[in-house]
């Protein structure tokens, strides 16, 4: 597996985003390693909350959620999928599968820093692969929010928005990662901020994760991902724990996809669920501090 590795040099001054990378080991499951970074911020002894971010953004979409969480005491873990942000990029797009993306987020949140009583956020992509992992270690989870994502079988048809931007994904010959972040939020982002989501990818080798991940959603019911998709949902058809869907009212990729979280989760049922106004499809962008306070107030208002 060829493995690429953004130069540090193109993370110097990020707006809004002052905080110093940590970085495990994981195999890559073809021989080699792969080095996947994190944050880790906020009080070591707080109540731990995993904000997994999604395609084709990375951790910097946290960063106007990071510090309302520190603030209300919570201890604030946040990865960069592998092929995004500072993780290695393995560079052909066959390198990447959602099984693989579930194993490398595995072995280094669970295995190499074994996270506990975890509160996770999962969007987007983050979603698909956080649910999994929550499905398949209940035991290592408190609490679910859900933002504009969700847990896909192929059994219902995807909106006509994203077999737009799979379509899109797979064939552009100019694929603008910061562009495509800012088409998809409701506010218009800065230079600045558009040159942040670009930051990891100095040329278009660098971009087979991003590329390849809207081909990897199980928009079909034959798709390899389908199984273990389905038996994270007879999981989450038990789960009794707070489980909480706070979506935006602009997203036309995943909009209504909080309905059936709220009707098949018993832990959604008599919770306070949110439709946050004026969010987009990256709602952190647009809405990230209100979604902030929504989780921290689940923290406070459900104790273990």
């Amino acid at each position: 597996m060829e493995i690429l590795r953004t130069p540090d040099e193109r993370f110097a001054d990020l707006p809004d985003f002052p905080w110093t990378p940590r970085y495990v080991e994981v195999d890559d499951g073809d021989g080699g390693r792969l080095r996947v970074a994190y944050l880790d911020e906020g009080p070591a002894d707080g109540e731990t909350v995993l904000l997994l971010h999604g395609e084709p953004s990375w951790s910097f979409l946290y960063r106007h959620m990071i510090p309302v969480l520190v603030d209300a005491g919570l201890r604030v873990v946040v990865p960069d999928l592998v092929g995004f942000g500072r993780s290695d990029k393995p560079a052909q797009r066959s390198d990447h599968s959602y099984a693989r993306h579930v194993g490398w987020m595995r072995q280094a949140l669970l295995h190499e820093l074994d996270l506990r009583d975890v509160t996770f956020v999962g969007q987007d992509w983050g979603a698909l692969i956080g649910l999994r992992l929550v499905a398949e270690h209940p035991e290592r989870f408190a609490r679910v929010v859900i933002a504009n994502g969700g847990l896909p079988t192929g059994d219902r048809p995807v909106t006509d928005a994203f077999l737009a931007w799979r379509r899109f994904s797979q064939e552009s010959p100019d694929f603008q990662i910061g562009r495509v972040v800012s088409n998809g939020s409701a506010t218009q982002l800065p230079p600045e901020v558009v040159a942040a989501y670009d930051a990891p990818f100095p040329d278009d080798s660098y971009t087979a994760g991003p590329r390849v991940m809207p081909a990897l959603v199980p928009a079909e019911p034959d798709d390899p991902a389908v199984a273990a998709n389905r038996a994270a949902w007879e999981v989450l058809a038990g789960w009794e724990k707070p489980f909480l869907t706070a979506f935006s009212d602009g997203d036309p990729i995943t909009r209504g996809g909080e309905r059936v979280f709220q009707k098949l989760v018993p832990g959604a049922q008599r919770m306070p669920h949110t439709t946050l106004a004026g969010g987009g499809h990256f709602l952190q962008e647009d809405v990230g501090p209100e979604l902030a306070r929504v989780v921290a107030d689940l923290v406070a208002s459900t104790p273990r």
